[in-house]
């Protein structure tokens, strides 16, 4: 369990928010392996070595903490810039998030089709819609929705480069749902995170600037630090947009 340890690490709310331990990566795995000749010499190794070898090739990722400002979002839609209050996008820098998601099964892994992606992340200047921080909170689903995977496991998102607030390095919520036969199904929860570099670059721009440059870096956040590395996107720049895609392995 987790504590905002004050009401600016989480929003304005302290309540205490529950994650999951860490799964192990199969980068980290590999880093394990290659960490030293004393450690490949002890009597484990071979079961590591065995370990790392049977590591499908997708990966599996830490779940982080939902955070307060989660709003079940009944928008099923790939651009999530649109305010459906105001008929008019959010501003900001483009940015095109997509998601492969697989099922891990053994040493294999399968794309997962069916699955919701439900994404959220504040505006420019840091504030979230839907969750009623008063007259200056953005109305809508702005910044808010939610795609199924299709027969490759992939669902893609347009969007724009968060903002930051109090507390917290510069991050992206994602939930995933799957239904099982049963009708009871599986949900992960995380956030994606940015290098520090990039975002000195993007937050120098209108309209972030007129916010500041982000309070608090990555390795400082209390969150990013259980399994955040695992979590940081890999952004390439499109023109004056940016692009990234998350692979995630899912033990179902």
């Amino acid at each position: 369990m987790y504590r905002c340890p004050n009401e600016s690490a989480c929003g304005g709310d302290a309540q205490i928010h529950e994650t999951t331990s860490p799964l192990i990566t199969r980068r980290e795995a590999m880093a394990l392996l290659g960490s030293g000749a004393a450690w490949l010499a002890g009597p484990r190794s071979a079961r590591a070595a065995a370990a790392a070898a049977a590591l499908p090739a997708c990966i599996a990722r830490p779940q982080q903490t939902e955070g307060p400002f989660f709003v079940e979002s009944a928008q099923e839609r790939s651009d999530i810039r649109l305010d459906p209050v105001t008929d008019a996008n959010a501003p900001g820098v483009p940015l095109r998030l997509g998601f492969r998601v697989s099922r891990v099964s053994g040493a294999s892994c399968n794309p997962l089709a069916g699955a919701r992606v439900d994404v959220w992340h504040c505006d420019a200047t840091g504030r979230y819609s839907d969750v009623g921080r008063g007259s200056q909170s953005p109305r809508g689903s702005l910044l808010r929705g939610y795609q199924r995977t299709d027969a490759a496991g992939s669902a893609q998102f347009v969007t724009i480069y968060p903002g930051w607030y109090g507390g917290r390095a510069v991050h992206v919520h994602f939930k995933i749902r799957t239904q099982a036969a049963s009708g009871r199904g599986q949900e992960f929860t995380s956030q994606l995170y940015f290098d520090d570099a990039l975002n000195d670059r993007v937050f120098a721009l209108a309209p972030y600037s007129t916010h500041g440059r982000p309070s608090m870096r990555n390795a400082d956040d209390f969150i990013f630090r259980d399994g955040g590395r695992a979590l940081l996107l890999d952004v390439v720049q499109e023109g004056e947009a940016y692009a990234a895609a998350f692979d995630i392995g899912l033990v179902l």
